[in-house]
């Protein structure tokens, strides 16, 4: 006796059903499952990056602006801009006083990071572009020195900027930032599931057509 393709196919979908609603039914939160280990302390150090604008945890080394324009050159000018100004689309670095308030706001060391400690940090992780991660600490803080000496927030390229003293750097934009503390954007609780939260349009951009309108018919207006 033959089985038809179409028999076995819907016996096999069948199993397969079966099969995941067995694992969905066993999955349970908070039940030990037998995967994986616990991470080890050291393990969890690798990936605890909190540094502290007073430079709590900042990574260790040093270097001075004047180290650090060799480095920016040979590094970072061909995106950036041998004076910071920045090639093509790539950000500018330099410059930027009084414009955050502006509608061509230009965001630089020097007119909007808060804390020293956050850019050697972030270049040290992250630049340069397409090879992160390459530099050595003493370079990061040579570079951040740099770009802290062409802001005007360093007036001293031979200064030795280290893990010691960055959160002694008062950056232009240092009170630029405040807590939100709206109360709708720090809620007393937070749904995790099965959350009806009201939502109201307060306001529709329908000069442009991207919302959708209820009544066709209405005239071309922003609410």
């Amino acid at each position: 006796m033959s089985v038809s393709a179409k028999t076995l196919l819907a016996g096999v979908a069948g199993a397969t059903l079966l099969a995941a609603g067995a694992i969905a039914a066993d999955l349970k939160p908070g039940k030990s499952y037998d995967l994986g280990r616990a991470a080890t302390p050291e393990e969890i150090a690798g990936w605890d990056i909190d540094v502290l604008p007073d430079g709590s945890n900042a990574l260790e080394g040093e270097g001075t602006a004047l180290e650090g324009e060799e480095i920016f050159m040979a590094q970072c000018a061909v995106c950036h801009g041998e004076f910071g100004e920045g090639v093509d689309r790539y950000p500018v670095l330099f410059g930027g006083e009084d414009t955050l308030a502006s509608h061509d706001p230009v965001k630089t060391p020097g007119s909007y990071w808060p804390y020293a400690s956050t850019l050697v940090d972030y270049i040290y992780r992250a630049m340069p572009f397409g090879q992160a991660q390459t530099l050595t600490p003493d370079e990061a803080y040579a570079l951040t020195a740099y770009l802290l000496y062409i802001n005007f927030v360093l007036d001293d390229d031979t200064l030795v900027l280290s893990h010691e003293n960055i959160g002694e750097v008062e950056m232009p934009n240092r009170d630029g930032f405040i807590p939100d503390d709206r109360p709708d954007a720090q809620p007393e609780t937070v749904c995790m599931s099965d959350c009806d939260v009201a939502t109201q349009v307060v306001g529709r951009a329908r000069i442009i057509d991207v919302t959708p309108d209820d009544d066709e018919t209405a005239g071309i207006s922003i609410e």
